[in-house]
């Protein structure tokens, strides 16, 4: 959520983020509710006002009562009737404009949760990912001397891909890891896993089933509900995941931290689901775009600090090109442009490795930062060494996901043979085993 105070004094940088991240939000229709909203508090409090100076004037009155001869006893009467008549008056007032904010306050509540923050100075303007900048990359992509094989056929000639089977029980965007397939995408997850307690992260093991506030205040809602599973019949306000940043970030909401105890590094192995509404008819076969897989991801909590939050965006970044590196897998990282940034984020980093099968590097890392954008819809707060509490910044990355990387991991170490070479740094989880055979 934004801050309303930015948004009222400069209302063009949300008009301009709105048309910029092609999120549609009323700034105008906003900043009239906010205004009749304000009018409405005025009112009421000036009413509570008035209230308690009649309570007052009325005792005041009772007291010179008992010390007044008969004639002006009578005419203190008659200023008390007079002030008694008024509370009666101000209660139907105060009765008008509750119903009125009740009506209100949910309109404008929802229209805030829609407005999106401004990308930072330097974020490329943009329609969509065409519009992304390539920043750098690393490693090359393999050239072939053989026809090579993309990694469905080369997943099913091995037996560690299964589709049919998958589609049968679970319909489109399904799929079946088997034998060495399932054991090598364990693998990947858990070489990202150790690799990031290595870097000081605290692993968790989180939910997976989440509240609707946990959603609402990552920003996944109410803008994301169509991509989202909801427990409609068990509770409509339970949500599977679509990422652990949701249970990490919001691990601490409502709470208020000690500024000695951040930054929180945070890093989980989940399950992740999503729906994929809206993309009919694109990539619907093989492992790129699935309702189910699983994630390791980072979060980070900190201080509210510009600089801090871009120096651990850079950190969580490089964490994420450590394990494709390690994995020798050749990667690009682009800037993402204003259309292609999500509701809450100032500014994205994708990572996209390269995928023979399409010719071209496919996304499977984002780098976020949001600075205080979830925390003042979680109310994630911490106490600065003066004593003030402020509201804290957050990132977050993937590490790695699976099933998706191994599309390059199995069409980059294929053989021409139809075997495939296990990178050396996953032979440790699979037993020292080399290569994958029919």
């Amino acid at each position: 959520m934004i801050d309303l105070k930015h948004l009222r004094a400069e209302p063009d940088l949300y008009r301009e983020a709105s048309v910029n991240k092609r999120i549609a939000v009323d700034v105008d229709a906003l900043l009239k509710l906010d205004g009749e909203h304000r009018r409405l508090l005025t009112e009421q409090q000036n009413l509570l006002a008035e209230k308690n100076r009649i309570g007052k004037e009325i005792g005041q009155l009772a007291g010179r009562l008992k010390k007044a001869d008969a004639a002006t006893q009578a005419s203190l009467r008659d200023q008390m009737a007079a002030l008694q008549q008024r509370p009666a008056e101000i209660k139907k007032e105060e009765q008008g404009i509750e119903m009125q904010l009740a009506d209100l306050e949910p309109r404008l509540e929802d229209l805030l949760l829609r407005v999106p923050q401004p990308p930072d100075e330097g974020v490329p303007v943009g329609r969509d990912d065409a519009d992304n900048i390539e920043l750098r990359r690393w490693g090359q992509p393999r050239t072939f001397g053989f026809e090579p094989r993309d990694h469905v056929a080369l997943g099913e000639a091995l037996g560690v891909i299964d589709i049919e089977r998958a589609v049968k029980l679970a319909g489109t965007r399904s799929y079946v890891l088997r034998g060495a397939g399932m054991r090598l995408h364990q693998a990947v997850l858990h070489l990202a896993l150790d690799m990031m307690v290595d870097r000081g992260f605290e692993p968790m093991t989180i939910p997976t089933i989440v509240r609707q506030d946990a959603m609402q205040g990552t920003g996944y809602l109410p803008a994301g509900r169509d991509q989202c599973y909801v427990m409609e019949q068990e509770d409509p306000t339970l949500f599977l995941i679509g990422t652990a940043e949701v249970p990490l970030t919001a691990f601490h909401m409502n709470e208020v931290l000690e500024e000695a105890d951040l930054p929180k590094k945070y890093v989980s192995w989940s399950s992740c689901y999503r729906r994929e509404a809206g993309t009919y008819g694109k990539d619907t076969s093989g492992l790129y775009r699935i309702h189910q897989f699983e994630k390791v991801e980072q979060v980070i909590v900190c201080r509210a600090d510009a600089a801090e939050s871009v120096r651990w965006h850079e950190q969580i970044l490089s964490n994420a090109e450590a394990v494709l590196q390690v994995l020798d897998l050749p990667y690009r990282v682009v800037h993402v442009c204003t259309g292609d940034l999500g509701m809450g984020q100032a500014a994205k980093f994708d990572i996209e490795t390269w995928m023979p099968s399409r010719d071209s590097y496919g996304e499977t890392h984002s780098a976020s930062r949001f600075y205080d954008f979830q925390a003042r819809r979680l109310r994630l707060r911490y106490r600065d060494r003066d004593g003030q509490v402020r509201l804290c910044h957050t990132l977050n990355n993937t590490v790695i996901a699976s099933p998706r990387i191994l599309i390059p991991l199995l069409e980059l170490n294929q053989n021409e043979d139809g075997s495939v070479t296990v990178p050396g740094a996953l032979r440790p989880y699979l037993g020292g085993q080399e290569r994958i055979g029919p």
